[in-house]
């Protein structure tokens, strides 16, 4: 019996998903950056050399905070990671899932199985979303074990001059990672847009991720005022009113809203787009 809303369950294309290569790399690409920023600080020359600046050197900047312990190097990670990194592995999980099975010559007969094709974009959404949360977590896990192993288990200090112990420290990253979730949706959603609208997974990945850059390039630009409260990258930095004493969610707020509706959009304009396409391969 046909039941539509049984058929590409969503265990067997996460099974899929998983299996790619692509998927493998992009988690290999966020363990590798604790791990390589560690070995740096330990092995480099940053870490014989003098000077207020250097990293590590316990400066009140989030960047010279790194090696004060695990909270704090993973703190970093998140600055690190935010402007490119998540994006990047964000927009190869969203914006090659749907684009990948058209270059492929698969998606007409996935559609022809037959999958409805709503319920085939919401099934690949749920998966691209699943492997982008699990992409975050990795980076928090990887981020603190690596930073307890060569920096230790020390109380946070923050650039706002505030020390945490690592029960409240743990607390704050979980807000930390749970905000990036939230306001890393609108580059997921823009990313899947892409997806549906290209048969190039290449053109998907590559518009997302520049179309971010130019955002944040735009946001620097003091010149534009409040039209950069618009810009999808304006709050995302906003988590770090996580590490003060009293946490102010006003920016959070805004930012997470403000993505969450730019998410909805932007997948309402996939769905509709591609209930609309011709599929020729």
């Amino acid at each position: 019996m046909y039941l539509p809303n049984r058929t590409l369950p969503y265990r067997l294309e996460m099974y899929r998903q998983i299996k790619r290569k692509r998927t493998l790399f992009s988690y290999l690409f966020v363990i590798a950056l604790p791990v390589i920023v560690a070995l740096a600080v330990k092995f480099g020359t940053s870490g014989n050399s003098t000077g207020p600046t250097r990293f590590g050197s316990g400066t009140a900047d989030l960047i010279g905070l790194a090696t004060k312990g695990a909270a704090n190097f993973t703190a970093t990670m998140f600055y690190f990671a935010t402007p490119f990194l998540l994006v990047a592995v964000i927009s190869i999980f969203n914006g090659d899932t749907v684009a990948s099975e058209a270059s492929w010559s698969t998606l007409r007969y996935l559609l022809a199985a037959p999958v409805p094709r709503t319920r085939l974009l919401i099934q690949k959404l749920k998966v691209s979303l699943t492997l982008s949360f699990l992409a975050i977590v990795l980076l928090i896990v990887t981020s603190w074990v690596v930073g307890a192993l060569a920096f230790g288990l020390k109380p946070m200090q923050t650039p706002l001059g505030v020390t945490l112990s690592n029960g409240l420290a743990i607390e704050r990253i979980a807000i930390i990672g749970f905000y990036l979730t939230l306001v890393l949706l609108s580059v997921a959603a823009l990313a899947f847009y892409l997806s549906v609208s290209t048969d190039v997974p290449l053109g998907a990945v590559g518009g997302a991720i520049g179309i971010i850059i130019l955002s944040n390039i735009l946001d620097a630009i003091s010149g534009l005022g409040t039209l950069r409260n618009w810009l999808p990258t304006h709050y995302s930095f906003s988590w770090f009113d996580a590490l003060s004493s009293s946490i102010d969610w006003s920016q959070m707020i805004r930012g997470a809203a403000y993505s969450i509706i730019l998410f909805a959009i932007l997948i309402s304009l996939a769905i509709t787009k591609f209930n609309k396409k011709d599929i020729t391969s």
